[in-house]
């Protein structure tokens, strides 16, 4: 059921017992009525409801359009509702009954092409699993999803989709993760394999423990996403604004024209105001950008809302995060340079014990190259923000991170690749570089970006200049920023000139949330589940691909182009409607029937934002 359609109802009921009054009971009036020396005319019944109906829609209309006003916002509203006064002050009523229905049903029609464009994020909201098959003293249990607790043990049968992420105990089986990656070969689990909620089992039935509550989970991270993208729409209708006052302003000149070249009749006046129904324009901007982001969505990024994609379209600026962005979400040893006193060993020991609960990539990079024997225990564990972490570790006191915060009076160390280091005890121990390995569809991303209009293309990073220059020339950017605060990205960010914005900033990390509130539009690499980028972000790529960036470019231009076009093509064909009625050739009724025709031409119009954008060789988007 719609949410507006009760007022088409209405006045459809209110057509229905016109008809009968009209037709089968011969027009029964009330009236006429003599009050003194003033005399009444006879009221048609089905007139006086219709226009109570009318009198009823042109106020509500009034008052949203005058709370538009006091928003800064100028509307089309005003012709809708001379076109209803227009005809009840005629007395044609069937007119403004015909107006009244294309008025509700347009409506209708917008809610009906918005459900059919957005029906790609509903179906996330739909397969979102509920239940869950719990093992309870050796038995299932059937619970509520939002119930399990982590180390609890679950049941996922052949078929059912993962309820929370988790980790493999007994069994083995394929699953399907197209939904979540893209990957459309299902992936074999074993014991020890996480696993992702969303993901549907093959056929074997598995046991698992719960690792994330429910609303931690992957595939609840993603339909919270869908849900703050569905709350959004409203806004899509500030885009025919641009077009309200000359649009009004042309109609309202060619009606007055009408009137005076009728001698000064109202009904040629009323005759233009039918046609020259703001609908379409109301209906185009809308259904456009709901299947723009449906298109997205197709494509594994979700929006969040619908200005987004105009602002990616007009994007000029791409500023991009280095470590698991531009490069591989993984970094791999390089060397590890110790100094007099120390050994290899025993630095990389003690600095993979003292970054054992960090999440940065290069903590979790170099606690997974070293082995489980030799990370040790570490205690008054504290974190200093893009500077490192320092900590006690069989007695000593160890820090690791950046030279200048771990020995501030050494000497800088010419490193050519990424590096991290030591200080024991307040002597410096030495350091360990990490070879960055760059995405490999990086540098087609970003030669695609500049054919597709980027003017500027940067990157931020707090890494070392000789590093980030290194991954920049491989990548194909030219402008790169190191040595880089979170509070530096985002004024590196804010100091983009005028001419140069929208800036669009993609990132991946917990450090980047800010940088991705500060830009125009943030886009997080959103793989891994929900973090503070994905939150902070306009729109999240949900899988590890980084050429989606050129897709969202992509289907926001060619969004912003249909709605456009869609808007111009309705505003042209009305436009000529008023010239012609203006001669007094097309009655009222006639031309509110052509205006349903204008609407249902605008709908099959702005649904056209859910085909692919053309030239798939520009814009990354494969040919189908």
């Amino acid at each position: 059921m719609f949410k507006r359609n009760w007022k088409l109802f209405v006045v459809l009921i209110l057509g229905i017992i016109g008809v009968i009054l009209d037709f089968i009971c011969h027009k029964p009036s009330i009236g006429p009525w003599t009050i003194g020396s003033f005399h009444t005319a006879a009221w048609p019944i089905a007139g006086v409801l219709i226009d109570i109906f009318g009198i009823y829609e042109a106020i509500t209309m009034a008052i949203e359009m005058i709370d538009d006003i006091k928003g800064g916002r100028w509307g089309v509203d005003v012709l809708a509702i001379i076109a209803i006064i227009s005809t009840m002050a005629i007395g044609d009523y069937w007119a403004a009954w015909m107006i009244l229905v294309m008025f509700t049903g347009g409506e209708s029609l917008e809610d009906y092409a918005t459900s059919q464009a957005d029906k790609e994020l509903r179906s996330l909201l739909n397969n979102n699993p509920r239940k869950a098959n719990k093992l309870v003293d050796g038995k299932l249990v059937e619970v509520n999803v939002d119930d399990l607790k982590i180390g609890d043990h679950i049941v996922v049968k052949p078929g059912e989709q993962v309820p929370v992420d988790g980790k493999i105990v007994d069994g083995a089986s394929s699953f399907d993760q197209s939904s979540l990656t893209g990957e459309s070969v299902p992936v074999n689990k074993k014991p020890g394999d996480d696993l992702m909620s969303g993901s549907i089992n093959g056929d074997t039935a598995v046991e698992v423990e719960i690792t994330k509550l429910a609303k931690d989970s992957e595939y609840q991270s993603i339909v919270a996403l869908v849900k703050s993208a569905e709350a959004q729409p409203a806004k899509f209708v500030q885009m025919a604004d641009r077009y309200a006052v000359p649009f009004t302003i042309i109609s309202l000149v060619i009606g007055i024209i009408a009137m005076a070249m009728g001698g000064w009749n109202f009904q040629r006046f009323a005759e233009v105001m039918v046609v020259a129904s703001p609908c379409p324009l109301l209906i185009a901007a809308p259904v456009a950008l709901v299947s723009g982001m449906s298109s997205m969505s197709r494509h594994h990024i979700i929006v969040k809302s619908g200005p987004t994609l105009e602002k990616l379209s007009r994007a000029k600026t791409f500023a991009f995060d280095k470590t698991g962005t531009l490069t591989e979400n993984k970094l791999e040893i390089g060397e590890v340079v110790p100094t007099e006193g120390f050994t290899k060993e025993e630095i990389q020991s003690l600095a993979a014990s003292a970054e054992q609960q960090s999440s940065h990539i290069m903590a979790v990079s170099l606690v997974k190259s070293t082995s489980k024997d030799q990370i040790h225990e570490v205690i008054n564990l504290k974190e200093t923000t893009a500077q490192g972490v320092e900590g006690d570790v069989d007695g000593k006191h160890v820090m690791v991170g950046k030279l200048d915060f771990v020995a501030p009076n050494h000497e800088k160390i010419n490193v050519d690749s990424t590096a991290i280091y030591i200080s024991v005890d307040g002597k410096f121990a030495g350091y360990i570089t990490l070879k960055d390995q760059i995405r490999p569809e990086t540098p087609e991303t970003i030669a695609r970006l500049r054919r597709q209009g980027a003017k500027q293309i940067m990157m931020l990073t707090g890494d070392r200049q000789s590093v980030a220059d290194a991954i920049g020339k491989e990548a194909g950017v030219t402008t790169v920023k190191a040595d880089l605060l979170p509070k530096e990205k985002i004024e590196a960010i804010k100091s983009v000139p005028a001419d140069l914005r929208p800036v669009v900033m993609t990132g991946d990390g917990v450090n980047d949330a800010p940088s991705l509130t500060a830009a125009d539009v943030g886009i997080a690499m959103g793989a891994k589940g929900a973090t503070a980028a994905s939150e902070s972000a306009d729109a999240v790529i949900m899988v590890n691909d980084l050429s989606k960036i050129n897709d969202a470019v992509a289907i926001g231009k060619h969004t912003m182009k249909v709605a456009n076009i869609d808007v111009l093509t309705a505003i042209t064909i009305v436009i000529i409607l008023e010239i012609v009625a203006a001669t007094g050739i097309i009655p009222p009724m006639a031309g509110a029937v052509l205006q349903e025709v204008v609407d249902l031409i605008t709908i099959c119009l702005a649904l056209l934002a859910k085909t692919e954008p053309k030239n798939p060789e520009q814009t990354g988007i494969p040919r189908k």
